[in-house]
């Protein structure tokens, strides 16, 4: 080690490019490079931003502008060969710099073009490049690597299926696909290249860019037109069939289906048009290029933890959900439509800001559905029934799931984020009245869209759009230990929390009250 330290940093790029380290459970052991060696000789990259839910995410030093991503899928062994191309600016001088990456099997870095020195450790890549980066440049990295979407990992984005794949990664799973800054404030623009043999397809998020057959494969380009967090990518391999039309306003809709599950879908795909009708009335014009549906061709439970998946302009759900009649599914798809502008459009700046998503989807879900007069699971058909039985819950729910804009890893899909959410925006629509809430929606979007805003971001656009101060009343419910009164509602009771106790399963992974 002491001789090492004395390597000039081309040759330590040289040697430690030749002894890259893979990610667990990539490749069979007896294939995997020799380890490389320890962090000492790269330098040290800028100490990790600190998300409050995932402290370990993200990396700070530079921000990303674009991924040009490449997949190759095998289908003889099912893995994929792949390339990321990262282009990023600079934030600070850096003479190394860090991406979120877990399970890949890292062949080689180049930064600017010159191999760079790379290592794997957690759930890090860490590069040296052989010239530092100055503050302000511009940078482009490659990163060559192989993955299995079948491994063992302690959290991944891929969902294998019987033909292929498809991608779930919110809310810290897309580094399992691709190196990256996995937070989603740093949004960036994408482009994705999928070559899959011909009697699959391989299809992304965004719009077909190119289209290209050899030798029994085709290779695929997609290109979103607006910047997209990581946790958002949405591409899958499989036998699909793709259905285009023309939806409110001449949108553009494409649905990805299943080619053996397309006839059982078809009713379900038919709502999305006067959804997206009804929905505009309330949040004005959608806010990408394009929207559609893309049922995963895999029924095991355990393939991804959600009913629907919000990626962008191609909602990912579980097949079997989709075939079932229309009052069953169309308020979550209402959900899940609702995430293209609170989620998509504009992200959460850290995860603790998630009620922002789910809280919103959650009460225009509710909305959709009393209107169309389908009670919900308790038998309510108004949205201020359904906020009265939930306000009744607000103590116990605190205690156990923390308050509204504070989770944890552990919490942070709790019911808590849903209907804890819906319950915030409930209580300042009667706070504020309807014209001023929806000036505060409207505010809200408006200023933040493309881009990513947090609690605090909220508060203040809801106070400048009202026209009063609403920090101290908002800041009570969203960070307050008990349930404030409920404005207009004065005879609202909150129940007496109970502790729970010890080994009490904690709810259920994507708690919607729909």
């Amino acid at each position: 080690m002491v001789i090492a330290l004395f390597l000039s940093r081309t040759c330590l790029a040289a040697v430690l490019a030749l002894t890259a380290a893979c990610g667990s459970g990539s490749l069979p052991e007896a294939t995997r490079p020799r380890p490389t060696p320890p962090n000492a000789f790269l330098g040290n990259p800028p100490p990790d931003p600190g998300d409050p839910v995932f402290p370990g995410l993200g990396n700070a030093g530079y921000d990303a502008l674009r991924y040009d991503l490449a997949f190759d899928y095998r289908a003889d062994t099912r893995t994929v060969e792949a390339s990321a191309t990262v282009t990023a600016r600079a934030t600070r001088d850096l003479s190394a710099f860090g991406f979120d990456a877990l399970g890949l099997a890292v062949h080689g870095v180049r930064v600017d073009g010159r191999a760079a020195a790379f290592v794997l450790h957690d759930e890090k890549l860490d590069v040296s490049p052989a010239r530092p980066v100055g503050r302000g440049a511009t940078m482009t990295v490659v990163v060559d690597y192989s993955a299995d979407p079948r491994a063992r990992l302690p959290h991944t984005a891929w969902v294998p299926t019987a033909d292929g794949f498809a991608i779930a990664g919110q809310p810290n799973g897309a580094h399992t696909v691709f190196p990256c800054n996995d937070v989603p404030a740093d949004k960036a623009s994408f482009s994705v290249r999928i070559s899959a043999p011909n009697h699959t397809l391989g299809v992304a998020g965004g719009t077909l860019a190119d289209s290209a057959e050899k030798e029994g494969r085709t290779t695929r380009t997609y290109v979103s037109r607006d910047p997209m967090a990581t946790e958002l990518l949405q591409l899958s391999v499989g036998d699909y069939t793709v259905r285009e039309r023309r939806g409110p306003g001449g949108l553009p809709l494409r649905d990805v289906v299943p080619v053996s599950r397309a006839e059982a879908v078809q009713p379900a795909l038919a709502l999305t048009d006067g959804q997206l009708a009804w929905i505009g009335r309330h949040l004005g014009e959608f806010p990408f290029e394009t929207y559609g549906l893309m049922p995963a061709d895999s029924d095991d439970p355990a393939a991804f933890g959600f009913t629907g998946l919000e990626t962008q302009t191609l909602t990912l759900y579980k097949p079997g959900y989709l075939a079932q009649p229309e009052q069953r599914i169309a308020p979550h798809m209402m959900h899940e439509l609702v995430h293209a502008w609170f989620g998509d459009s504009v992200s959460p700046r850290t995860w603790a800001d998630l009620w922002l998503n789910e809280g919103h989807a959650d009460y225009y879900g509710l909305l959709y559905r009393y209107e169309q007069g389908w009670p919900d699971g308790l038998g309510l058909t108004s949205l201020e029934a359904a906020m009265r039985d939930t306000y009744t819950q607000g103590d116990q729910w605190r205690l156990d799931s923390g308050p509204v804009a504070a989770p944890t890893a552990a919490n942070l899909f709790d019911s808590q984020r849903y209907a804890g959410g819906v319950l915030v925006l409930y209580a300042l629509h009667e706070r504020v009245g309807q014209a001023a809430f929806e000036r505060i929606e409207q505010s809200f979007l408006e200023r933040y869209r493309h881009g990513a805003a947090g609690t605090r971001d909220f508060i203040r656009t809801a106070s400048e759009a009202s026209g009063e101060d609403l920090g101290p009343f908002l800041e009570e419910w969203l960070y307050g230990s008990r349930t404030p009164p409920m404005p207009g509602h004065p005879d609202w009771r909150v129940a007496p929390a109970v502790p729970q106790e010890r080994g009490t399963p904690a709810a259920p992974q994507g708690t919607s009250t729909l």
